[in-house]
């Protein structure tokens, strides 16, 4: 899969086929209208093209939504690039694009520079200058500018009974495992090892601590959660916090994972931790002696998790 950065830099010798999207999460309905992206393009000898954009829409638009993503661009991409398609345009969504016509955004982009002869769209994609173009005004462009268009109907689409949107509130309720069950594939966070106030290492459960850069990044709900990881090529289980540590007078939010069986040195490293199931939600204890209980006990419940879900 090539990717380009901007539909101003998309180049292909063939013409092609186009789905629009922002494809948060690349989750199963996604991967559905991709396949037959896939399959049209090497049906009728074009390219495969998915036009997404970065900043998510709604991060330039409507800033004070404060919108979280699923993925990071950087996770998005490489998901995408184990579907199969030919290219991905990740263009820059800004105030001056928002602002193009409906045509200028049909003739200049779609046609133009993507040199779109098919485009795949859901039936209720919305698009142009404050969206007020709809998939009939694409059928009419489609005459115009000799391109066809096939619409993913609403059945189609609640067949899959998914959204981005369901993902995200699954997320911020702790619920992963519905979430990856929607995503078919496990949620994730990634970020290099920093140094933290240590208290993990003197409760006898030393945990890297991970500082994720995009601020735009979803964090589930706060909580102790059974996780996973790949480091030096070996997979590691181990249980993350994501929270404030109130019962240690904690303030400032922190990701911190203690690894099963790990005496390694992660400082500086980068870890992608797939998040499995959430044991149970932050708590202040009364004390440290009842925290390191609690530690025990969600051990304990991971290592069972573990051994019924993930041991041959």
């Amino acid at each position: 899969m090539k990717i380009h950065k901007g539909a101003h830099e998309f180049e292909s010798d063939k013409p092609t086929v186009v789905t629009i999207g922002t494809f948060d999460g690349v989750h199963a309905g996604h991967k559905k209208i991709i396949a037959r992206l896939v399959d049209s393009a090497k049906a009728n000898n074009l390219e495969s093209v998915i036009l997404t954009f970065f900043p998510h829409p709604r991060m330039v638009l409507q800033k004070e939504s404060g919108i979280k993503l699923i993925n990071t661009i950087l996770e998005r991409t490489e998901i995408l690039e184990q579907s199969g398609m030919d290219h991905l345009v990740i263009h820059p969504f800004t105030m001056q694009f928002s602002r193009l016509s409906a045509r200028e955004f049909v003739k200049d982009i779609l046609v133009e520079k993507l040199k779109a002869k098919k485009v795949i769209i859901g039936y209720d994609h919305r698009f142009g200058r404050n969206r007020t173009a709809n998939i009939d005004d694409l059928k009419a462009f489609g005459e115009e500018f000799d391109f066809e268009v096939e619409e993913i109907t609403r059945q189609d689409i609640e067949e899959v009974a998914v959204s981005s949107t369901k993902i995200r509130n699954a997320l911020e309720e702790g619920l992963v495992e519905k979430a990856n069950t929607y995503l078919q594939y496990p949620f994730s966070l990634e970020g290099k090892v920093v140094r933290g106030r240590g208290l993990g290492k003197d409760f006898g459960y030393p945990t890297a601590n991970i500082k994720i850069e995009e601020d735009y990044k979803l964090i589930p709900k706060n909580g102790v959660y059974v996780v996973r990881s790949i480091i030096d090529d070996k997979n590691y289980f181990g249980m993350m916090s994501i929270g404030t540590n109130p019962t240690v007078g904690g303030v400032s939010k922190t990701i911190e994972t203690y690894f099963f069986d790990l005496d390694k040195d992660l400082y500086e490293k980068n870890l992608k931790i797939e998040l499995l199931i959430r044991i149970r939600d932050e708590k202040k204890f009364d004390s440290v002696e009842e925290l390191k209980t609690a530690m025990r006990q969600d051990q304990a419940f991971s290592m069972q998790y573990i051994k019924d879900n993930y041991v041959e």
